[in-house]
């Protein structure tokens, strides 16, 4: 437990339920706490929209009481979170970073904000993404840019860049996510903070708002998780998250502890850049990633996995061709002209498939699953880069073609993943050129919890990095 002096909105989601439960600390302590320390960030850093707050208020009030009562709690109860603007909470716009849907009002919860809900967290808002959230950094003409809480030049990720941002400048320790390139990870790497992209059916999936199913490749490879301070939150997270729904067809009632593996756990360590000018504090934080887990009694051995190359090639092919079906025709009509050359710009950088194309580079994600699971049978887990270069500046992917081309050649790592409906975590180990950096830990299927248990060993060495962001501001 912390001590006293540490602030309530710097604890963890697991010791303020904890002290919430017992008795020690309010439910109505912590959100005012928390609120406050939103009313003081969030002006400037621009990572919470639609405020609900004076409801927020009223549970926690609730949730004090069902305490005093002696009722059954949740895991979360009366913690404070946010759910990213394009998920449905209940009465609260979806607007997916557009104008012109910010008249879309849920009808109901979707599944990640029933489940928080049902675990006794506080929802306090909508957090931004841009645009059909489809970009790596947080810009949008309805919200404006979100900062990133280490440097106000850098991007703070994208497209759950707002919870990135929320999480690191500490507007509560536990912020939904979801995650269909990158977009989980990306503001993790980019805000010093950690999350995981879990397997395909663990965490379910659904906007009552909705009024089209998502293409067909969506929904095999976007995924719902949260973004953390450290680990042991997000173990916590993904777990509640996990509950069923039966809205989701693709769910899966897969047990969140899995089965012992043999010891020690093996560890693939590939620094394969794949012709990328990987950044060589990016190589040299790798490598003191692999000594950690060496000296937490894993067997880490330089080898290659199947490339990633192919799936990446997939993703910028038959995801690219399902996009420019779907969301093309609704940014050309509401969307900006940057997100239309944005949009422009993805078309470019690879082959767009096209009839038969689509179809057979669809079956083909069986083939390279199938490869990467035979790998991850003999070595659990994978350690990899995520981005290959430093953090970028807040505009850089809409600065020309040559730069947002940039960051997918930089991120193969990251939505080859995705093609492969692979589960992969990101937490920050050090700095490169003054700003947090993170690393990658890809896993089989539903084995979450593998890389959790890698995550946390790597953690107790690298340390929880926004402890030092909260201290360099205590000092100025």
């Amino acid at each position: 437990m912390p001590s006293q002096n540490v602030p309530l909105w710097q604890w963890s989601a697991i010791d303020l339920a904890a002290a919430i439960r017992r008795g020690t600390v309010s439910a109505t302590e912590a959100m005012t706490a928390i609120l406050d320390r939103v009313a003081e960030r969030n002006p400037d850093l621009n990572a919470i929209v639609y405020p609900c707050f004076d409801e927020a208020r009223a549970l926690a009030r609730a949730a004090d009481e069902a305490v005093r009562r002696g009722d059954a709690l949740g895991p979360l109860h009366g913690v404070p979170v946010t759910i990213k603007e394009n998920v449905d909470v209940k009465g609260l716009p979806t607007p997916n970073g557009v104008k012109a849907f910010e008249s879309v009002i849920a009808p109901d919860d979707a599944p990640v904000t029933r489940n928080l809900r049902a675990a006794g967290a506080i929802v306090i808002g909508h957090t931004t993404t841009p645009e059909f959230s489809m970009r790596a950094t947080t810009d949008s003409p309805l919200h404006g840019r979100t900062k990133n809480p280490w440097h106000p030049d850098a991007s703070a990720g994208g497209s759950s860049g707002g919870a990135g941002s929320a999480t690191a400048a500490g507007m509560g320790p536990i912020h939904h996510g979801n995650d269909i390139g990158g977009s989980l990870r990306f503001p993790a790497n980019a805000c010093g903070v950690c999350t995981v992209k879990p397997t395909l059916g663990r965490i379910p999936a659904f906007n009552p708002s909705a009024a089209a199913e998502r293409g067909a490749l969506a929904q095999m490879i976007s995924n719902q998780g949260a973004i953390c301070r450290n680990v042991r939150d997000l173990r916590l997270a993904t777990r509640v998250l996990s509950r069923g729904d039966a809205r989701d067809p693709w769910w899966v009632p897969a047990p969140f502890d899995g089965e012992p593996v043999e010891l020690p756990i093996r560890v693939a360590f590939t620094r394969n850049a794949h012709g990328y000018p990987i950044h060589p504090g990016i190589v040299e934080l790798l490598d003191r990633t692999a000594s950690w887990l060496s000296a937490a009694g894993y067997a880490v051995e330089e080898v290659e996995p199947p490339p990633i190359t192919e799936p990446a090639g997939g993703w910028m092919s038959v995801e690219l061709a399902e996009l420019k079906a779907t969301l093309d025709p609704l940014a050309r009509q509401h969307g900006s002209t940057t997100i239309q050359q944005i949009f422009d710009w993805y078309y470019a950088m690879g082959k767009v498939a096209e009839g038969n194309d689509y179809l057979l580079g669809f079956a083909a994600r069986s083939r390279m699953t199938r490869a990467w699971n035979v790998f991850l049978h003999r070595y659990p887990l994978v350690l990899s880069p995520f981005l290959m270069r430093p953090i970028y500046p807040w505009n850089y992917d809409a600065q020309g073609a040559a730069q947002a081309k940039d960051l997918f050649d930089a991120a193969i790592y990251s939505y080859g993943v995705n093609y492969l409906s692979l589960p992969a975590g990101v937490l920050p180990v050090g700095y490169v050129e003054g700003m947090p950096t993170g690393v990658q830990i890809i896993g089989r299927r539903f084995r979450e919890d593998l890389i959790l248990d890698a995550m946390e060993a790597v953690e107790r060495e690298a340390g929880v990095l926004v402890e030092a962001l909260w201290g360099r501001e205590s000092k100025t």
